[in-house]
């Protein structure tokens, strides 16, 4: 299972996007693994101007399983804070939770962001 984040989906669904992440995103969902939760929802909702951009992303919420926001994913995002605030590596709120919401799901992630770099190098940290 591959929760896949917004960065990746915007390449996928743009005609224009990256053609390796397009590749594999694609790979993903062919191979039935790719998931998604609901802060990648909402963050593609808040992209989502056009009818077909609104179309594309309802049709991603209909079809992929959605991974739940439970307490321990909220739990583990604020420990997965405080190791980034005590390693000196900022990284936005969002990804922290969707991080988060993988690690608990033990999920892999696919991401073309950085964060998701450094992130995944606290998934197996002691402090959790």
């Amino acid at each position: 299972m591959t929760l896949v984040d917004t960065s990746s989906w915007v390449h996928f669904l743009r005609r224009d996007g990256d053609r390796m992440v397009k590749e594999r995103v694609g790979r993903l969902l062919q191979e039935g693994v790719a998931v998604v939760c609901p802060v990648v929802l909402t963050e593609l909702w808040m992209g989502a101007g056009a009818e077909k951009d609104r179309a594309d992303v309802q049709d991603l919420q209909d079809v992929l399983p959605c991974l739940a926001m439970s307490r321990e994913v909220w739990e583990r995002s604020y420990k997965l804070a405080q190791t980034c605030r005590t390693h000196g590596t900022p990284v936005p709120a969002s990804d922290l939770v969707i991080a988060a919401c993988a690690f608990v799901h033990e999920a892999s992630i696919e991401a073309n962001d950085k964060h998701f770099l450094t992130l995944n190098g606290y998934r197996k940290m002691d402090s959790f």
